[in-house]
């Protein structure tokens, strides 16, 4: 069975790396398992914590995760493909990579920009640090 991580984060390239999953599926041959990640950024400041409730943040970061990966779900599940989905707090790249690793994944499928404003830039800070990071293919999908 092949494994494939694909980090979404609600912006339409991280759509167009499942919308690419999807159209070339029959290429892996082998069975594949597909592994949704969304990686939100923890509020840190303690100062936070003081107005704000652990139960209330861990709220938000579902409710922004269900809302980031709600597009990429919606294609798989019209396409009939099972998937599994994560949300995880951190670094986005290193949680990424590590993720990918925990779960003995092939591949990791992602667009190289997403939300970010480095426009001009050949690939967005997050997958210029996936590349560095990871030990497994990454297939980086052009928009």
């Amino acid at each position: 069975m092949i494994k494939l991580m694909i980090p979404v984060d609600g912006s339409e390239c991280s759509v167009k790396a499942v919308q690419y999953v999807i159209k070339n599926i029959a290429v892996y041959k082998d069975p594949v398992e597909i592994h949704l990640l969304n990686v939100q950024h923890p509020i840190a400041s303690g100062n936070v914590r003081h107005f704000i409730s652990h139960d209330e943040l861990d709220r938000y970061y579902r409710e922004s995760a269900d809302t980031a990966m709600k597009p990429a779900i919606d294609l798989l599940q019209k396409a009939g493909l099972h998937f599994i989905t994560h949300t995880a707090l951190g670094d986005p790249a290193e949680t990424v990579v590590q993720l990918a690793r925990e779960k003995g994944c092939h591949q990791i499928v992602m667009s190289p920009r997403g939300l970010s404003n480095m426009t001009g830039m050949l690939m967005g800070s997050v997958t210029s640090k996936v590349v560095h990071l990871a030990t497994m293919p990454i297939l980086l999908v052009k928009e």
